[in-house]
């Protein structure tokens, strides 16, 4: 088998953006879901309402998130949409909390931590296809955020979310970090998520970007995040989010930046590789990939 294309600009701008998903050859079919994280708020590393417009716009695309496991200032619907207006997502695009309303369980055909399903946010059902846009970064839990950490824990409801924390033990929020000690089976589950979001979707309606900007070690989720100790490094895009994933963590590990220590260091700790590992078990990707610079 070929090694899946990711394709690559170091060029962070609104124009790269919408040059970087036609590369990829692949059009959204039908009502087109954008999932992003609108970012905690304290937080300020989120991606910039401006930077994603002109790309959610061509694509007529409905920003989507769900509630938090945590209770945090996204716990509660009401704080969640002001989260949502407050960084300014409401005025770029129509938005859409997809488990404001209720939650609904997909199959998850494999594995052995979900019990063979997800819980994800009801409004799912409403889409045709999605693009999974992702500011790659560190986190303080899965060691890295990025494709695939946005389509297993971003597209659960706040239920699905401790789901899946729990490892299939609790859909209780308030009890699912009792959970937490063991964390490749939390990983595990994770990429299990993966393979319900995209064998619910199909596979051939989900494209993935990566913007790998402001890396923090700790996630868009965090009110006070590690100040970025590393380098911008540019937009990534696959049609492989296993792919896509492991070509962002091995752009970081293989960097010359010296401000990389601490990313490494929290990935390392996380163990968040097996995460990619697990993901690729499971028939989601190829760990194999071409990098192809679109600007040469």
């Amino acid at each position: 088998m070929e090694p899946s294309k990711v394709f690559f600009t170091k060029n962070i701008t609104s124009e790269s953006l919408i040059k970087i998903f036609k590369s990829l050859g692949v059009k959204l079919k039908g009502k087109v879901a954008v999932k992003i994280s609108t970012g905690e708020p304290g937080g300020h590393n989120f991606l910039n309402p401006n930077l994603i417009e002109p790309l959610i716009t061509k694509l007529k695309g409905t920003i989507v998130e769900c509630c938090t496991a945590y209770r945090g200032n996204r716990f509660d619907v009401s704080n969640h949409w002001k989260a949502i207006e407050d960084h300014g997502f409401k005025n770029i695009a129509p938005c859409d909390i997809m488990d404001e309303f209720g939650e609904m369980k997909i199959p998850v055909d494999g594995g052995k931590r979900l019990k063979n399903y997800n819980i994800v946010g009801e409004h799912l059902r409403n889409y045709d296809s999605m693009l999974m846009l992702s500011h790659f970064k560190g986190h303080q839990m899965a060691g890295f955020g990025g494709a695939l950490k946005n389509m297993s824990i971003g597209v659960a409801s706040r239920n699905g979310k401790a789901w899946i924390h729990s490892w299939g033990n609790t859909t209780d929020p308030d009890k699912c970090w009792e959970w937490t000690e063991n964390q490749d089976a939390f990983l595990e589950s994770m990429a299990e998520a993966c393979m319900g979001v995209m064998d619910y979707m199909g596979r051939e309606n989900i494209l993935y970007i990566n913007v790998a900007n402001n890396l923090s070690i700790d996630c868009d989720c965090n009110a006070n995040p590690a100040k970025p100790e590393m380098a911008d490094i540019g937009i990534f895009a696959s049609t492989d989010p296993v792919a896509l994933d492991m070509c962002c963590y091995e752009n970081i590990m293989n960097s010359q930046d010296e401000g990389k220590t601490k990313l490494i260091q929290r990935m390392q700790d996380r163990n968040a590789i097996h995460l990619i590992d697990e993901a690729y078990n499971l028939g989601l990707g190829q760990k194999q990939y071409e990098i192809i610079d679109i600007d040469k």
